[in-house]
């Protein structure tokens, strides 16, 4: 055989044995990852990252049971998945080990007021869908006599690190030419606990956070939130890169959640709307047309156990910080939905 021969001969070995790499890599062969939902189910649990301290979004009541409204975004996605919206693990993490913990793949959901940012986006994970619209502000002492932020003027200012907070705060003072004195803290807990023993003249947190931290101070009324809101900070849960059905899965809960409180199915009324006149309700609850749920793989009444488990949208919300909710009294505002003056708003479900 010549030369020229034994190059062909060669090249199409090389060939056949590329051809079955590709195979043995395809999505078809037994031996391909699994994909995040299969995981889970396998599991029987989802992992959940929140907070465990936090008054309305992640917290502990009384006997111990996880409560709150990021809590209860990952017990819908639960109750989507594996049928039991209690079949959640929280898994609690400071805001430090956010980036690390979704890089690291275990877990499934990350629902811990996350600000969706471009930076974010890129080196973390997919957000889903934005399910509470905030903005950072400050919290003084009322003694003190502070108007506005404008006039802390060389303030000391305690901050949560690792944390879109501490770059808005000297970002603000920079801008405004003040002087600024900045106390920052890993943990959430450390930095209130140092402005409520004086070390700070001022705290700055998301307004939702610095509302349900100073309901919890023995005199709420010696603090007062400043007229101001420096940034914008939708807050959406995150989810590993990598896999684009869970993203879709999780997204299309959330938005489940929305289009539920939007059409008035509620917990108390979701099993006799399903045969009620409305179409929309009928598709949402999987009595009409297919809007999905069987290409991401849910069963086509997944939203029924959805909202049986935890609520609509406006339920969640009222639950902890409504009128008469167990950890504050915070207006909707833009959590609103778009009917009502809001942002809070889902695509259709078809």
């Amino acid at each position: 055989m010549n030369f020229r021969a034994v190059s062909i001969a060669a090249a199409l070995a090389a060939a056949l044995l590329a051809l079955a790499g590709c195979q043995a890599d395809s999505p078809m062969d037994s031996g391909a990852a699994e994909s995040r939902l299969e995981t889970v189910r396998a599991r029987g649990v989802l992992n959940c990252v929140s907070h465990i301290d936090f008054p309305g979004f992640g917290y502990r009541d009384a006997v111990g049971a996880y409560r709150g409204f990021d809590i209860d975004l990952c017990r819908a996605v639960a109750a989507a998945t594996l049928g039991d919206p209690g079949a959640t693990a929280v898994l609690p993490r400071t805001f430090a080990q956010r980036e690390e913990t979704i890089e690291s793949g275990d877990t499934d959901v990350l629902s811990m007021t996350t600000t969706w940012t471009s930076g974010r986006s890129a080196r973390w994970g997919n957000f889903t869908a934005i399910m509470f619209y905030n903005g950072q502000g400050f919290m003084v002492r009322e003694r003190d006599g502070h108007d506005s932020a404008l006039n802390l003027d060389g303030a000391k200012v305690c901050v949560t690190g690792s944390t879109t907070t501490e770059k808005n705060l000297e970002e603000y003072f920079k801008e405004n030419a003040l002087r600024l004195e900045v106390a920052v803290f890993e943990d959430r807990r450390d930095a209130y606990t140092a402005y409520s023993n004086g070390d700070c003249d001022a705290v700055t947190d998301d307004v939702s956070a610095l509302q349900g931290v100073r309901h919890t101070f023995d005199n709420p009324d010696e603090h007062a939130l400043l007229p101001e809101i420096i940034s914008k900070e939708p807050l959406s849960p995150l989810v590993p890169h990598g896999d684009e059905q869970w993203t879709d899965i999780v997204a299309t809960v959330m938005h489940v959640l929305i289009s539920a409180e939007e059409l008035g199915v509620t917990q108390a009324n979701v099993e006799s709307m399903m045969t009620g006149g409305n179409a929309e309700v009928r598709r949402m609850l999987g009595a009409g047309d297919d809007f999905g749920q069987s290409a991401l793989g849910l069963e086509a009444d997944f939203a029924v156990n959805v909202i049986k488990g935890v609520g609509n949208y406006g339920e969640i919300y009222n639950r902890y910080m409504g009128p008469d909710g167990e950890s504050f009294s915070m207006p909707r505002g833009l959590n609103r939905l778009w009917t009502d003056g809001g942002l809070i708003y889902a695509p259709p479900l078809r």
